[in-house]
């Protein structure tokens, strides 16, 4: 049971909820709207030390403890000495029944840190696998396609690598298919071949090419889930080193009148945006996940949201 409390909704002791901002569906699987990101558990990718692997697991059960049920991750999350998917294993076996982990396949890093070629359409069965072994599996809860080996979007049919992945559905490996860093036509490709349950594109406040496809997303029925949603406001934060300062006299404005954090304020937009809409910020921290989750009993009033929707994206 919650309470809400002026514009911040907590548990009954004041902790944080992960269910908070409500649920949404993906296919069969109910997931909170306020899950996590896992590709910074390991440490940043290029990172020269992993991050220490008690604080990883800490904040992994701690996640699930304050309500997260949907970890996304991938089998190129690592380090030469630490994996996320290793990582998530070890904190969360045997997973709850309720637990949803999203991967993504198609990209793959090799040994040196460095992005292999696309994969081809046969070679997502060893992605899959990767992944399940990985995890301690016996299927994927959802795959994405992650469509490129950038960060830039790509053109191209996807039409061989979709069916490939419905493919490996039907075999048993894959529950649900989703789409990652695609163009619109190739969402609909996707859709003309299997149903769709996600899309995860890179989208945020500053960031915001993406709001027709967002809108269309909610009108199929499936979620809209971006990545680095806050992480373009943070100097650093991607590993492209994209860093937007637009609008963070409005932000902190909006923060202050919440007792918020800035940061807190671009996830409750973010959430605010439809309730189709996932969150999945990544951290290292205990601290910091406990203020992304509460993130999702942030209620921004309508002159809040005027304000922020009125910030100019960024070029």
């Amino acid at each position: 049971m919650t309470t809400t409390t002026g514009t911040t909704t907590t548990t009954p002791t004041g902790t944080p909820d992960a269910g908070a901002a409500g649920t949404w569906r993906l296919g069969d699987l109910t997931v909170n709207r306020l899950g996590l990101g896992a590709m910074r558990l390991m440490g940043s990718l290029g990172a020269p030390a992993p991050r220490p692997r008690e604080e990883s697991i800490a904040v992994l059960r701690r996640a699930v403890e304050l309500g997260v049920n949907h970890i996304d991750t991938a089998a190129f999350y690592f380090l030469p000495t630490r994996s996320a998917n290793e990582l998530i294993g070890a904190a969360l076996q045997p997973y709850a029944d309720d637990l949803v982990i999203t991967t993504k396949i198609g990209a793959a890093q090799s040994r040196d840190g460095r992005f292999e070629p696309y994969a081809r359409p046969d070679q997502l069965r060893g992605h899959v696998e990767e992944n399940i072994r990985q995890l301690g599996l016996d299927h994927l809860d959802v795959v994405n396609l992650r469509w490129g080996t950038g960060l830039v979007r790509e053109p191209g049919s996807v039409a061989e690598h979709v069916g490939a992945l419905a493919d490996l559905r039907d075999a048993g490996l894959v529950r649900h298919v989703g789409v990652s860093n695609v163009l619109p036509e190739q969402l609909d490709e996707a859709l003309s071949i299997t149903p769709v349950v996600c899309v995860q594109n890179r989208y945020g406040l500053t960031e915001r090419d993406d709001d027709g496809l967002l809108a269309r997303c909610g009108e199929l029925g499936i979620a809209f889930v971006p990545f680095f949603s806050v992480g373009a406001s943070v100097a650093g934060a991607i590993p492209d080193g994209t860093h937007h300062d637009a609008g963070e006299a409005e932000v902190a404005a909006v923060a202050a009148a919440h007792g918020a954090t800035p940061a807190q304020v671009r996830l409750a937009w973010t959430l605010h945006r439809g309730p189709h809409v996932l969150a999945i910020p990544g951290t290292g921290s205990v601290a910091h996940l406990e203020q992304n989750v509460a993130a999702a009993g942030l209620r921004l009033t309508d002159d809040d949201l005027a304000t922020l929707d009125g910030i100019a994206p960024a070029a």
